[in-house]
This record gives structure tokens, sequence and C-alpha cells, in this order.
């Protein structure tokens, strides 16, 4: 399990550059940048990053007990710091018809702050990577002047753990921890964010979209439940099972948002999801999220447009294939309390498409 995961996280950890700086914006204009993002080396940094991450939660739940290191305790004391500051620029009375205009100077507060979090996150041999840094911080909590929120800014927030482990803050054996706790703990802060400021959602498909605002709880979700021996999607439709099982599986915690934040009937305000409860196995869901993300997501020019590129996540073709899918495997490969088997794979494969019955 460990060969097998550090081959799919090889291409993340290759950088030996000790100069940083500032990111920026290459994604201008989408005939010409998009299919060379696609074959860009910080495209594959971060498809073996979220396919790594992948790996090291297959049948794990939130409440297991994986090794926490002194990197993810200060990550965690971060988003305490970015919680508080919430209570510190509360809602705007007056009624706004998109957003709460307070939101906009939370995004400053944390914009203005986000140097000193960051110098007390990292050790001081690590604070010339804080330039690069701080602008994937500050993009994965919202768009301030739009006042919005949506799956580029789940990826600037992947993007900045990713860097994180190019540096070497964080390290392969922190990759279940970085999911089911600063992940866990990241999407309760952005739903707060969401709640308290009405938070539009960005580049929404409407109800043609798997959610509103986030993708990766449903991905890594369903790799917590692969090879569950008695929930099966379908339980998604049941009151009772998501809110049994949504403290320990992220994708039953998203489904309850959804419930919390939307009425009327379930297939139709979110009849993507509605439809994925069909599918028999959660190993197929989980493969087609990787599909669906790539497309939906990655080749997605109005997300990606937004991400930023600089000395970690480089502009320039990739040092090796970057077209990463997720091989089939049976969902029966591995049990509770055994180590799962590997799926992650670098091997290019074809066009994402949706996920199949």
């Amino acid at each position: 399990m460990a060969n097998q995961e550090a081959a799919v996280t090889s291409t993340i950890t290759s950088t030996g550059k000790d100069t940083f700086v500032v990111p920026v914006k290459c994604i201008k204009d989408e005939a010409r940048d998009l299919p060379f993002f696609q074959k860009s080396e910080a495209y594959a940094r971060l498809m073996s990053y979220i396919l790594a991450l992948n790996t090291a939660v297959l049948n794990r739940k939130v409440s297991d007990a994986v090794p926490e290191s002194e990197s993810i305790k200060k990550i965690l004391e971060l988003f305490d710091t970015l919680d508080h500051w919430i209570a510190l620029v509360p809602p705007k009375p007056d009624p706004q018809r998109f957003g709460n205009l307070a939101f906009r100077e939370y995004i400053l507060l944390l914009e203005s702050k986000a140097t000193f979090v960051l110098t007390t996150l990292l050790p001081p041999s690590l604070h010339p990577a804080i330039k690069e840094l701080s602008p994937y911080l500050t993009q994965s909590m919202g768009h301030g002047t739009r006042i919005d929120y949506g799956s580029g800014h789940e990826l600037s927030f992947v993007a900045w753990l990713c860097c994180l482990e190019i540096i070497g803050f964080l390290h392969g054996e922190d990759h279940a921890a970085v999911v089911l706790t600063v992940f866990v703990r990241y999407l309760e802060l952005v739903r707060k964010l969401q709640r308290t400021y009405q938070l539009e959602p960005a580049g929404s498909h409407g109800v043609w979209g798997l959610d509103d605002y986030q993708f990766l709880p449903y991905l890594w979700g369903s790799a917590q439940l692969r090879d569950h021996p008695t929930l099966r999607p379908i339980a998604i439709m049941q009151e009772t099972s998501v809110r049994e099982h949504a403290s320990e599986y992220m994708y039953f915690r998203a489904i309850q948002f959804i419930h919390e934040t939307k009425r009327g009937p379930f297939h139709e305000h979110s009849p993507v999801l509605f439809e994925i409860s069909g599918v028999h196995h959660w190993a197929k869901v989980n493969s087609g999220m990787v599909k669906m993300y790539k497309a939906e997501v990655l080749n997605k020019f109005p997300v990606v447009q937004h991400l930023l590129f600089g000395s970690l996540l480089p502009w320039r073709p990739a040092d090796s294939p970057v077209d990463f899918a997720i091989s089939a495997v049976p969902a029966t490969a591995s049990g509770p309390g055994q180590a799962p088997a590997p799926v992650a794979t670098g091997v290019p494969r074809g066009v994402p498409g949706a996920i199949q019955r």
C-alpha cells in the first residue's frame, strides 16, 4: 500500500526548488490555455495529490484513528482562527439580493492577515514560501467581490495543501489526516461562511450540477464507503440513514447539508445526486467521481481560469503523463480492517464521462 501510494505521489514531490514566486493566472484563453493546462506539470501534481488522498481514505471513517502530525494540528489551529474571525465580521442587517456585503470585509481581513497566520503556521525555514502560498489560502474561502463560493475555491484549497506537501510541511503519512481532519474541518468552515454571508454558488449549473458549492466530499466521501458491508449509494435517500452516518462519512454529511439549505423533493433540486444513488456499488461511484471531477472542474474554463501558477504548481509541460484515472477494482477487494487495494493509476485513459450504473 505504501509503495503504491508513493508511486502515485512521485510527481508532487519532485521539485527541488527553494525559490518562490507570487503565483499568477495563466489560463486566459479557453481554446489555447485549457488544453495546455491538461498537459501541464501543475495538473499532474494536483491530480496525483487528489488520487493519493483518495487512496488514503479508502474504507476509513472520520472517527478512525489516523496519524496526526504537528503540522496537521497547526493547520487545525489556523482554521479555528479563521472561524473566530466570522464573529468579528457579522453580516450586515440590511437585506441584500445577492449575498451579504460583510463577506467582502471578511475576505479583506483574511487577505490582510494571511502573511501573519502563515508565519505562525510554518517554521522559519519555510517562510520564503509564504508569498506563494498566501493567494491559494485566501482564494479558498470564496470571492469577496462577487460574494460567491464554488468548486474553483475548493480547488484552490487543494492547491494550498498540495503546495504544503511539496515544500515539505506535510508528508505522505499525513494523507489520511489531511482528508479526515483538515478537509472535514475546512468543509464546516466554508459551510459556515456560506450560511452566514449567504454566498452565491460560483459557476453553478443549477439543478444539473452535482452540488452548488462542493465536489470533493463526494469524491473522497465515496472512497470512504467503497467496501462498506451494508451501506449502499441508495442509502442517501433515507433521512434516518443520512442523519445516522453524516458524522462519519463526508458523502452523507454533504447530503445532509443540502437538506439543511434546500427545500422540496430531493430528485428535483439535486437530480444528479439522485441519479447517482441508483449506482449499485460505491467503487463505481468513486471511479465515476474522478472522471466527473476532471470533466466538470479541471476541464471547465469558468472554474480553472482563476487557478494560480508559480514555482510549486508550474505552468510548463508535465514531466510525465498527466491523464490519471481510477482502475476498475471490485467492490469486495478489501473489507473492514484490511488494507484497501490501491485504485489510483497513472496510466493514460480515455475521455472522462458520466457515472455509469
